[in-house]
């Protein structure tokens, strides 16, 4: 089933069009909902980070970068109480008040932070409403360039980037 959750993730399929091959689409789908809303994700990617970190194949020179995407037009009516959802957006992390959507010239949009190391491994990724400033999400140890170390308690050397 995790290879059903992979294989939607990297091909942008809905869930239902999961082959059945990697079991029913909603099995898939429940495991993936029940491992966001414990937690687990988010530890696997610590984890796998701290491994590859141990190795030293991490270099810490991170790189940030932000997009701007335009929300769809019905994000404008979304629920104003989302705790009212018959199943809230999930996962141990409370669900920001703007929900990453933010008024700009343009209409409703969100930015996308992403932190990259200069391997081009993605270290980390926030959403923010799409008015906040990039400069505001990238100073050294804070959003993005705050990736989890498994080796001693030493910040990572401070560059440009961050």
């Amino acid at each position: 089933m995790i290879d059903g959750v992979r294989f939607r993730i990297r091909a942008g399929v809905p869930w239902r069009d999961v082959p059945v091959e990697y079991g029913l689409w909603s099995r898939v789908y429940d495991l993936f909902r029940r491992w966001q809303r414990s937690g687990t994700w988010q530890r696997i990617l610590t984890r796998l980070q701290s491994l590859v970190d141990a190795k030293g194949s991490i270099t810490w020179d991170l790189s940030v970068d932000s997009t701007v995407c335009r929300a769809h037009q019905h994000a404008a009516g979304a629920r104003k109480q989302g705790d009212l959802q018959k199943e809230p957006p999930g996962g141990i992390f409370t669900e920001p008040h703007d929900h990453g959507l933010g008024r700009s010239r343009g209409g409703f949009t969100t930015k996308l932070h992403l932190a990259v190391e200069q391997g081009q491994k993605p270290m980390s990724i926030v959403v923010t409403a799409g008015q906040r400033l990039t400069a505001v999400r990238t100073r050294a140890g804070e959003g993005p360039c705050a990736p989890h170390r498994a080796g001693p308690a030493t910040r990572p050397p401070r560059s440009g980037a961050c």
